[in-house]
């Protein structure tokens, strides 16, 4: 076991390393290294995951996020993101399944399914996913239908939980970005219901982001996250589900 293999690397605070005192002291508590660290050491560490700042105090959540994910060298690397406060308080965490870029690698998203088990019983049974998008994305609809599965498109948030709440997905890919809705947002009300919780969750990031939109979407962020503090037991909670 390589020193990296447990470690986790906390990105997104920039030089206002003290903010991460608390989330990896939570880490800690779990049994985890966890540690401030730059997009640049990512490649080189390979570390275990990334638990990212994407609050509107974060520096840059949102490009380190893109760029990782748009770095073949990297792109496996499960993120968690979560929402610091200022002072570093655990605000909100968002245990999504995974992150694809758009315009889609089709391959990849195929070969990522293929490696978290979740094309093994598509030959046994009619698997259905959900694909959350104001104009349906037709890449990611016929590589899932190549993959063996059933299309199901929502187009706005409310219409996501409608759909999944009566019916049985096997999957969910929901655009950052919806007319009515963050994706963030979206899982949040899917944590609310029984048949929902556990849905695996992927989310779909257009390859660039302007700053104007980098802002938007972590204001929204915050407008999700509960006004106290999460409790360590709380936050190790969600990391365990994920």
């Amino acid at each position: 076991m390589t020193e990296s293999s447990r470690e986790l690397l906390l990105l997104g605070l920039g030089n206002v390393t003290e903010r991460a005192e608390t989330v990896c002291s939570y880490l800690a508590e779990a049994g985890y290294r966890a540690r401030t660290s730059s997009l640049d050491e990512v490649t080189e560490r390979k570390p275990l995951g990334i638990v990212l700042d994407i609050s509107p105090f974060s520096d840059d959540g949102w490009g380190i996020l893109l760029e990782i994910k748009k770095n073949t060298r990297t792109r496996d690397i499960p993120i968690l993101p979560l929402y610091l406060s200022e002072e570093g308080k655990v605000g909100g965490i968002f245990p999504v399944a995974g992150f694809f870029i758009l315009p889609l690698d089709t391959e990849y998203l195929q070969k990522k399914l293929a490696v978290l088990g979740m094309t093994d019983d598509t030959e046994m049974w009619d698997l259905q996913t959900l694909i959350v998008s104001r104009k349906g994305e037709e890449t990611v609809a016929k590589a899932m239908i190549a993959a063996g599965f059933d299309v199901v498109n929502a187009y706005t948030g409310k219409e996501a939980v409608a759909l999944a709440t009566i019916g049985p997905f096997y999957m969910s890919f929901s655009l950052l970005m919806l007319p009515d809705m963050s994706a963030f947002e979206l899982l949040e009300k899917f944590s609310l219901y029984p048949r929902t919780r556990n849905l695996p969750f992927f989310v779909l990031l257009k390859d660039e982001l302007k700053e104007g939109e980098k802002k938007a979407i972590s204001r929204e962020i915050a407008h999700l996250v509960r006004k106290k503090e999460l409790s360590r037991d709380e936050f190790l909670s969600a990391l365990r589900r994920r």
